[in-house]
């Protein structure tokens, strides 16, 4: 409902000085609600019209104008305060005319300092694509704050459980997101929140009675005879060529597009071991990454090694024509999944590894993740390998089997 907004100059009573002039007063009314402060003009009360609210005689043309000017501010102010907060009172109105006001902080102006701060952190601590993650949350909350409230932006105190479960509604809905992809939204613009009561700037948390679940997915990988698949390919195109090399290298070693398209001579060292590794820093956390390199990747990298420019040991391209080349070869493999190259590094977390029996701690650890729940959300024991254990599991039963054989004889 819109408020009843008015502004009235008057004298105030009592106030009269020697030369016999009264000061002029602003009286600002908000739903019949009254806030009043001086102007700082005097005037006689002879030159003063109480009807019209202002000075009278062409000598007081100038007075009239700055009157004008502070009814024309008041105005703007409630106005934006309007927009902003969609709640108004006339105390308010008064203190941002004297600058007395308190910094109302609003949300998308927040998230835009915090995404200006990320920025300028690309490839220090934060990556490209958790800044344009922050840049998509905020575009969201700018089209759901439009259409919601008709605002361009949002008092940080008007955020409470409703406002976030509506945004969450407004994803899933008019957004088009799956629920995970809303949930993953609604981290981001948690973590704005938690910025805003860090820093003093609302009181409480808004989420506290707000869970964030994200829905467990079976992420696809290749098996073993896909990969062999693969390898056969007779690939008369150098194009795909380079695409199945750097495909697999990724199957073998883990490495995600970005960590693959950063790698370096100086990343490949002889370790303690005596063996290569790849010793690196994911982009993505800047967590260390080392991997020691299985014979498969060893012959990718001899096969470029001194042929490639700027420093490059791998032939790698962007990561969308790398993905849309993937389509080709999973045709020509007659693989029927969706290949994209970070399939690679599930294949290497389940196939490759846990799939040969390597320890889900050792797969983290070369992974780069910082917990293990990670680890077991990307890679998974196959058929085989559980079928693998449970038939030596029933060797080591035989004695027992042998003993009930013969007691139920």
């Amino acid at each position: 409902m819109k408020s009843t907004f008015k502004v009235l100059f008057y004298l105030k009573k009592g106030s009269e000085k020697r030369n016999g002039e009264v000061t002029i007063m602003a009286r600002i009314t908000i739903d019949g609600k009254i806030c009043q402060f001086s102007t700082k003009q005097s005037i006689h009360p002879d030159n003063w019209s109480v009807k019209a609210g202002k000075a009278t005689g062409k000598s007081c043309a100038q007075l009239n104008k700055l009157l004008e000017d502070i009814k024309a501010s008041l105005h703007q102010i409630y106005h934006e305060q309007q927009r902003r907060e969609n709640y108004v009172t006339a105390e308010q109105i008064k203190n941002e005319f004297l600058g007395h006001t308190e910094n109302h902080e609003t949300l998308l102006n927040l998230f835009q300092k915090h995404n200006d701060d990320v920025k300028q952190l690309i490839g220090l601590s934060k990556s490209a694509s958790t800044y344009q993650k922050y840049e998509v949350t905020r575009k969201h909350l700018a089209n759901f704050i439009q259409a919601k409230y008709n605002l361009s932006d949002i008092a940080l105190k008007s955020i409470n459980n409703m406002f976030i479960n509506d945004f969450e509604v407004y994803l899933m809905t008019v957004g088009g997101c799956n629920h995970n992809t809303t949930a993953k939204f609604m981290q981001f613009f948690k973590r704005i929140v938690l910025i805003a009561r860090n820093n003093g700037l609302i009181v409480g948390d808004p989420f506290a009675n707000y869970k964030i679940r994200l829905q467990r997915v079976d992420r696809g990988y290749l098996t073993e005879d896909e990969i062999k698949k693969i390898l056969e390919l007779n690939l008369v195109s150098e194009r795909l060529e380079h695409v199945r090399d750097l495909f697999l290298f990724s199957c073998f070693c883990g490495l995600a597009y970005i960590d693959v398209a950063g790698l370096k001579k100086e990343h490949i060292r002889k370790s303690f071991d005596g063996n290569l590794w790849i010793m690196t820093k994911r982009v993505k956390t800047g967590i260390d990454v080392n991997v020691p390199l299985l014979d498969i990747p060893k012959m990718i990298l001899d096969k470029y090694k001194d042929k490639l420019p700027n420093g490059k040991i791998l032939p790698v391209i962007s990561n969308q024509k790398l993905n849309s080349y993937l389509k080709e070869i999973a045709d020509l493999a007659g693989i029927k999944k969706n290949l994209t190259f970070h399939l690679a590094r599930h294949t290497f977390a389940t196939t490759t590894t846990l799939g040969k029996g390597v320890p889900i701690e050792t797969v983290s650890k070369m992974l780069g993740h910082t917990n293990i729940e990670t680890t077991q959300i990307y890679a998974r024991i196959t058929n085989s390998k559980i079928s693998s254990d449970m038939k030596g599991l029933s060797e080591q039963f035989t004695g027992i089997e042998k003993i009930y054989k013969k007691a139920a004889q």
